[in-house]
């Protein structure tokens, strides 16, 4: 995967380049805070697709106001307003796009910029290693929108455990970056957080491409608990995103601003 072969793919939802052994890949929907949508997904797996047997680490990055923020609310009002009834989805290829971060066979890592938050831990979490500045924040607010980390809560548990997962879960409050280090979420924190992934790249680099592969291969034999619980996310994920109740709260908050238990 050649730099000047990336950049000059059709990417409208990323921008990707490559760096000799390392592939970055930015979210890149400024208006629409960083969320996600089905052609971000097909993207970024193109992306990953293209990741030739030179590359050894993936980067993933957002901008520095918003890593990235969740579904994409605008595009289900949109969708839900033009047909009245809820938008088949299938969250498949956004779990298997996690899975691929985790067990894939470079490093990869969440560099993490401002706002992470719903679907944009599931990014975070699924990430071999989690950087971040000092003003990142993280946080998990699907259920005040009856909604739930259906998807997320497999890659979250595993990286922080089942408590602190549900805990973020319940309160749907953000977390700071100096909690999030605590507790396990991220791994290093800097107020140049670009310096620091420097740091960790020269490292990173002195690894062998087969060590990698071997390393990550043999780990997912380790903890098979993403593919067990894939069935019972996806399950639940649709489930909660087909709610008309659920859809109607999300359309409003798109249109007025308002949050659900905000009178009308």
């Amino acid at each position: 995967m050649g730099a000047v072969i990336a950049e000059a793919l059709p990417y409208e939802t990323l921008r990707v380049r490559a760096a000799q052994d390392v592939c970055f890949i930015q979210i890149h929907r400024p208006d629409a805070n960083n969320s996600i949508n089905d052609r971000l997904i097909e993207e970024f797996t193109a992306a990953l697709d293209r990741c030739g047997p030179e590359i050894k680490v993936v980067v993933l990055e957002g901008s520095p106001e918003v890593f990235c923020f969740g579904a994409d609310f605008k595009g289900l009002q949109q969708s839900f307003q033009a047909t009245g009834r809820p938008a088949v989805m299938d969250p498949e290829p956004m779990y298997e796009l996690w899975r691929r971060l985790a067990s894939g066979p470079y490093v990869t890592i969440a560099h993490v910029r401002g706002q992470a938050n719903a679907g944009g831990m599931g990014f975070v979490a699924a990430c071999d290693m989690v950087i971040c500045d000092d003003k990142a924040t993280f946080s998990l607010s699907e259920l005040l929108f009856g909604l739930m980390p259906a998807c997320v809560l497999p890659f979250l548990v595993r990286r922080v455990g089942f408590a602190r997962a549900n805990y973020m879960t319940l309160m749907t409050e953000p977390i700071t970056a100096k909690t999030a280090l605590e507790w396990g979420l991220v791994d290093d924190c800097a107020a140049d957080s670009g310096n620091l992934l420097r740091k960790k790249l020269l490292r990173l680099r002195r690894l062998s491409k087969s060590a990698i592969h071997r390393y990550k291969r043999y780990a997912q034999h380790l903890d098979d608990t993403l593919e067990a619980a894939k069935p019972k996310a996806l399950e639940a994920n649709v489930e909660v995103f087909s709610d008309r109740a659920n859809l109607q709260k999300i359309a409003r908050y798109v249109s007025t601003g308002q949050f659900p238990w905000e009178a009308e």
